[in-house]
């Protein structure tokens, strides 16, 4: 019997650190680990924690260009490489290791497709991937390999006619659209805060995909400062339409939470409690279109002790069918020792209190409301070309 969800961790997944002071801390990863412990989701039936190592330079290279993984792997060890690649960057800081450590990212998604895809396991988590800027040929925003994009190639070489890629980082997901751009087989939904206020600076409503896959990539490019009732709104308009529409054999899902409200890189006011709806939203929608077959990733978030774990933690008991309570206390050991070893104090619940309630998109367009015209623009954009109507469905 398929187990029902496969965990990607190891330790050694620590190892992606761009060094002290660099948003991208694998204290975030292991805290979420520690704290998933502690809730008990690691022990649970039906799921299983799986370690990896690194992927091979031949499934790197499915993805990403033979001079551009060269490259990593010399600036690993420690060589000169040119600027072109975007390594050595302030947000892609050059670490020994960093090739190893990164591929490591990759294999972990890669298994959590292959798991899913073979029917050894029903849903698959692996937090520590959604890299999802990582460019074929250049690291960019904090990512060097695209572990998403290798996963979703290794569903399609398997058989997989259409994967439906969902993404609800605050950053546009530009590197997975970027490679999929002109793939009919891939869809691609990204609801972000706007490129006007944001990096990558990508991501318009209008960007709807390449010669022979207009409609596959999606975009909702929502204004700084958006919270729980415009996102919910946004996301409840566009992806659960698009994704049935598109009827893909797999979702694959990258649940960066820095689009919560005490995130320091971003701009957007969404909650814990949005974001385990949204997560609840994928899980359903895995069920009802794709046979539950879906990969979840993780991606940003750099609230490190208040929002990350607890995000990632609802995430995790959700693939797993066994969801908190968001009244559930955290654990006072889990507490004591951030308290104790990091000098923070965590919240009290794994729930911000929000309320959630939000406007239905068929309940009325607000046309001087700048979260309605981006999803009105979005609809219109490319509800069309996936058959659907952008007035009803």
């Amino acid at each position: 019997m398929a187990e029902s969800v496969r965990i990607i961790w190891t330790p050694a997944l620590l190892d992606y650190d761009f060094g002290a002071g660099h948003p991208m801390s694998p204290l975030r990863l292991e805290l979420t680990m520690d704290l998933a412990r502690s809730l008990g989701l690691l022990t649970a039936p039906g799921v299983r924690v799986v370690g990896v190592e690194p992927a091979s330079v031949a499934e790197l290279r499915t993805v990403h260009d033979a001079a551009y993984v060269a490259a990593v792997m010399a600036a690993s060890a420690g060589e000169d490489v040119e600027p072109a690649f975007g390594l050595g960057t302030e947000d892609d800081p050059v670490f020994p290791g960093m090739h190893e450590a990164a591929a490591r990212i990759v294999a972990g998604s890669l298994a959590g497709a292959v798991a899913v895809w073979s029917g050894e396991a029903v849903h698959a988590v692996n937090i520590t991937g959604g890299m999802h800027h990582a460019m074929p040929g250049a690291a960019s925003g904090f990512c060097v390999y695209n572990d998403a994009a290798v996963a979703i190639r290794r569903l399609l070489a398997d058989g997989a006619e259409r994967v439906a890629y969902v993404d609800v980082d605050a950053h546009h997901g530009d590197g997975v659209e970027h490679i999929f751009w002109d793939d009919p087989r891939v869809l691609t939904v990204s609801v972000h805060e706007s490129g006007r206020t944001l990096f990558p600076g990508t991501g318009h409503g209008l960007d709807i995909g390449g010669l022979g896959a207009e409609g596959t990539a999606v975009n909702v490019a929502l204004p700084a400062g958006t919270g729980d009732a415009g996102w919910l709104r946004a996301i409840d308009a566009v992806v659960p339409a698009v994704v049935r529409g598109f009827a893909p054999d797999m979702i694959v899902s990258q649940h960066g939470c820095d689009a919560h409200a005490l995130d320091p890189l971003a701009n957007l006011k969404v909650s814990v409690d949005a974001q385990r709806r949204v997560a609840e939203l994928l899980h359903g929608l895995a069920h009802e279109v794709a046979g539950g077959r879906w990969l979840a990733l993780g991606g940003g978030g750099y609230a490190v002790v208040e929002v990350v774990p607890r995000a990632w933690s609802h995430l995790i008991a959700i693939a797993g069918h066994i969801p908190l309570d968001p009244e559930t206390p955290l654990p006072a050991s889990w507490s004591a020792d951030v308290a104790e070893r990091w000098g923070r104090t965590p919240p009290e619940l794994m729930t911000d209190g929000a309320s959630l309630a939000f406007g239905h998109w068929r309940d009325g367009y607000d046309p001087a409301d700048d979260v309605d015209r981006a999803i009105r623009g979005a609809r219109e954009a490319v509800f069309p070309h996936l058959g659907l109507d952008p007035q009803h469905d």
